[in-house]
């Protein structure tokens, strides 16, 4: 096939997931908890992730920030929320499967990329690796009590 020919059918899903040796609620409890999250992920929240909340989140390396709009929690098991330009938002889902009382299965899928081919190709692309490496931070955090700063670390200045 041609790079003519080339077009997307339908609006990709960005998904990254892992398994995190440690109890569900712990897992969801590192992402609803900005106390957990800024050892992992983002340098600062302006709350709790709160089913309502609307949040902004730093990124004190890269000088970005996001904002957030908590759309649905359900304690120990799924966080849903849309982040970005709200007139144009992606929505992400962020899921805590038990596996057994001491592991938990933990996928993120983020859904409305917009805009060319090309530009919602390199959009999922460094939202797969985003998450993955936010995954990653979190497990060596939750399992080993390790702060990688791989999320500061993936783009050095």
């Amino acid at each position: 096939m041609s790079m003519e020919q080339s077009h997307l059918t339908h609006a990709p899903a960005a998904y990254a997931c892992m398994l995190v040796r440690r109890p569900a609620a712990e897992a969801f409890r590192a992402f609803a908890d900005p106390a957990v999250t800024t050892r992992f992920w983002y340098s600062g929240s302006s709350g709790p992730m709160t089913a309502g909340a609307e949040l902004r989140w730093e990124w004190e390396t890269y000088g970005a920030s996001a904002d957030v709009r908590v759309l649905e929690v359900r304690e120990g098991s799924l966080i849903r929320f849309e982040w970005g330009n709200y007139e144009q938002p992606t929505a992400v889902e962020l899921a805590f499967t038990p596996r057994g009382a001491e592991a938990a299965f933990v996928e993120a899928t983020e859904t409305g990329f917009r805009g060319s081919g090309d530009d919602t190709v390199r959009w999922v692309n460094d939202t797969v690796g985003g998450f993955t490496t936010a995954l990653c931070a979190m497990k060596a955090l939750l399992e080993h009590g390790i702060e990688l700063n791989a999320v500061p670390d993936h783009h050095p200045a």
